[in-house]
């Protein structure tokens, strides 16, 4: 969430930095490895009086020592450092993160359309003197010019920007390796001829004039890098979505009670002590305390659980949560980044810095790799030139260098098993959002079960009833749906399915139950459905007493149901869990995970559902906002977690954990903070999920594996002459080839329940 300052009339000084200590949010547009946030960093903090921190998983820079009316400062040392930046959730920032897609998106089609004639032409036409015709080679030439120069654009950018800050990064070995085989493929057109000896393949010579073939190296390298980037942008996005989202649940404008009057105004001048007057089906805007009017509240998109919450004057609320059936007003205790919702978008924020490490360690050795290249290149070069080899041979063997060292098979090595897996996932309900997913699939250990949603339905039933006289059973349950048939209390709901409409008057006992009078055939009844606590007050339990005690020792929420004085039924109602859970944490142990129960139910409650589950741990009673802390909790005592839920109050747990699991049947927010979406609505998801994810780990080691031994195995040969650039270029096509090969097997992935 974009953070603004509400003291207007704080000095801005030199000598107080930590008066405008109120983080601010930029994204950050245009980075393409984990130095570029590093130099974003560094420039920001070289500010007079600001601390900054940026964040290449979710392209954001955290700055603090600076006031919101001086951001366009920090925006401009970005910009002069050659990157993007713009206010979080901006119409600027989404502007250029769908400009950025689209331009990538466009590249990538031109240099296929291309590269398809271009490469067909190329390598038949060079191989093949019979099929020549005049001006074969210019005709390459002008397929390849969009290609190199237009479509690799993005590789050229990033290699001059890092040059001038004298720093390498893969974009440098892509653009050099596509302008060398361009470049070498233009001499051998105005220099070469057709007499210029051919190269060995290792079955005969070449033809002479197949010079040409390297002009479709250069463009197939822009292709499968620009699809490797291309599909890289696209998934990162969604990693940045978790905070936008968390901005929808708060409200934009508040009405507060003023001089006996009620005037509605920016939710951002909102001071504490206001009082807000929230209306029925309405969010409830602040932290706070009721001070007037009592009801239900709904806090399942807080609290993850199906009941509401009765208040009254004196209980605290919580921004996001709504306000069903009354008119309220709450007294504001906080706000800003100290209300709950702020913070949890805190926790998310934070957690989401742990991310892509996979690409961190790619990024690492290439940032060594590429100089190391470019100095072999250019020492085979000055080799070859001493040894009296002649210029063509010399500068033969340093482009051979470049094109074999290409990292093309290593650029696709994520992006093509990635793709792969979410197809297949895809497929059996589950989407994989990235490679983050997939590293901390490999070291979980330890698996969070939320209850509500996700191993439940959700929604409350009655899952056992008793009746004192069983011969009356129907009629009872008729007369306790008729009366609960006009209220929207999940309770209430879960007793008037299929119950015909009230028939008398019925009135509401706020957070107790309800009573009424309903008209019979014969005569008028008087009806009250309510807790157990107000029947022990006003009436005789009798042998309901050990009824009610059997069903609370299991978890249930009771209900009573009072027919003319006289207690006729007691309902069990539960939110039912799902069919398959019992089996599914079966096979989660089997796998030798250990399975965690995380609920905001009460202790008796969920230890009930828990032995039921079988369970290895019950974790009960936990605060929306200490969801989070109790994954960190199992973090610290050395566990690898994977956390399963779908609730607003997951979402800094899911963001925690180092594999975020949600169900398709959670909210929004909940499946933009998951590492892994699960879509089916089966719990065997979860089990196919960690396989599957487990399993498109291993594919991607083998992918990076294949490309850096290929590269540390052939560049040794290309700096002794004995690789010319036709066969780099051929070689380096075979390794992408055998990456793209070694993913598609992703595509055979079966689920453990087919």
């Amino acid at each position: 969430m974009t953070s603004q300052r509400t003291d207007a009339s704080t000095e801005v000084t030199d000598e107080a930095p930590e008066a405008f200590d109120e983080p601010l949010q930029l994204a950050i547009g245009g980075m393409t490895c984990a130095a570029c946030a590093n130099r974003v960093e560094k420039k920001l903090n070289k500010m007079p009086g600001v601390r900054a921190t940026v964040n290449y998983a979710t392209e954001r820079a955290i700055v603090r020592g600076l006031p919101a009316d001086r951001i366009a400062e920090a925006e401009a040392v970005v910009s002069k450092a050659g990157y993007h930046a713009a206010p979080v959730g901006s119409d600027d920032q989404e502007e250029f993160s769908e400009r950025r897609v689209r331009s990538l998106k466009l590249r990538l089609i031109v240099a296929a359309v291309l590269s398809v004639p271009l490469g067909n032409l190329a390598i038949v036409l060079a191989l093949v003197p019979e099929l020549r015709f005049t001006g074969w080679q210019l005709l390459c030439l002008l397929l390849a010019v969009p290609v190199v120069f237009w479509c690799a654009w993005p590789f050229h950018k990033a290699t001059f920007r890092n040059l001038q800050q004298r720093s390498f990064s893969m974009d440098t070995l892509v653009s050099l390796g596509v302008l060398a085989a361009f470049s070498w493929s233009l001499i051998s057109l105005l220099w070469g001829g057709d007499d210029t000896e051919g190269y060995w393949l290792g079955y005969g010579i070449t033809p002479a004039g197949a010079d040409a073939i390297y002009l479709e190296v250069a463009a197939a390298v822009t292709t499968f890098l620009l699809a490797g980037r291309y599909f890289e942008a696209r998934s990162r996005r969604s990693a940045q979505d978790v905070l936008n989202a968390l901005n929808l649940l708060g409200v934009d404008r508040v009405r507060i009670r003023r001089d006996e009057t009620v005037v509605t105004v920016p939710l951002a001048e909102v001071r504490i002590g206001d009082v807000a007057v929230v209306r029925a089906g309405e969010r409830v805007p602040v932290d706070g305390t009721v001070v007037a009017g009592s009801g239900p509240i709904d806090t399942s998109m807080m609290s993850g659980e199906p009941l509401p919450r009765e208040v009254s004057p004196g209980d605290a609320v919580i921004g996001g949560t709504v306000n069903l059936t009354a008119l309220l007003e709450v007294r504001t205790d906080r706000v800003g980044a100290h209300t709950q919702l702020a913070q949890m978008a805190a926790m998310a924020e934070q957690a989401q810095a742990r991310k892509a490490r996979v690409q961190l360690l790619v990024d690492k050795v290439v940032s060594v790799f590429v100089p190391v290249v470019l100095v072999i290149a250019l020492g085979t070069l000055v080799g070859w030139l001493l040894a009296d080899a002649g210029v063509r041979h010399a500068a033969s063997a340093a482009m051979s260098v470049l094109i074999i060292a290409c990292p093309c098979a290593l650029g696709l090595a994520t992006p093509t098993a990635l793709m792969v897996g979410v197809g297949r996932g895809s497929q059996l309900g589950i989407l994989i959002k990235g490679p983050d997913a997939l590293e901390a699939s490999g070291r979980v250990d330890t698996v969070v079960l939320d209850k509500t949603g996700t191993l439940t339905h959700g929604s409350l039933s009655v899952v056992d009833a008793w009746h004192a006289d069983p011969d009356r059973a129907e009629t009872i349950d008729q007369l306790v749906g008729s009366v609960e048939e006009g209220s929207e209390h999940p309770i209430a709901r879960a007793l008037a399915v299929d119950r015909p409409d009230p028939t008398g008057e019925v009135e509401a006992l706020p957070g107790l139950g309800v009573r009424g009078r309903v008209t019979t055939a014969e005569r008028s009844l008087a009806v009250v459905v309510c807790s157990p606590t107000l029947v022990s007050e006003q009436f005789e339990l009798g042998a309901a007493g050990e009824i009610i005690d059997r069903f609370a020792s299991q978890g249930h929420t009771v209900a009573v149901a009072v027919v003319e004085g006289q207690v006729a039924a007691a309902y069990a109602i539960a939110d039912r869990l799902r069919d398959e859970a019992v089996a599914v944490v079966s096979e989660l142990r089997r796998r030798g995970l250990r399975t965690i129960l995380l609920t905001g139910d009460g202790q008796v409650t969920a230890e009930a559902v828990g032995a039921q589950l079988g369970v290895d741990q019950v974790i009960a009673e936990v605060l929306p906002t200490d969801k989070a802390t109790v994954i960190e909790g199992l973090q610290a005592d050395g566990h690898q977690v994977a956390m399963v839920g779908d609730g607003i109050n997951d979402a800094a747990a899911l963001a925690a954990a180092e594999l975020g699991m949600a169900v398709v049947s959670g909210t929004d927010i909940a499946l933009r903070s998951a590492d892994v979406v699960l879509v089916r609505r089966n719990l065997w998801v979860v089990v196919d999920a960690l396989r599957l994810s487990r399993k498109t780990l291993r594919v991607i080691r083998g992918n990076l594996l294949w490309a850096f031994g290929y590269n540390v195995a052939a560049i040794p040969l290309a700096a002794a002459g004995l690789l010319n650039p036709l066969i780099a270029g051929l070689a380096m096509s075979l390794s992408s080839v055998l990456v793209v090969t070694n993913s598609l097997r992703l595509r055979n992935f079966e689920s453990a329940t087919a």
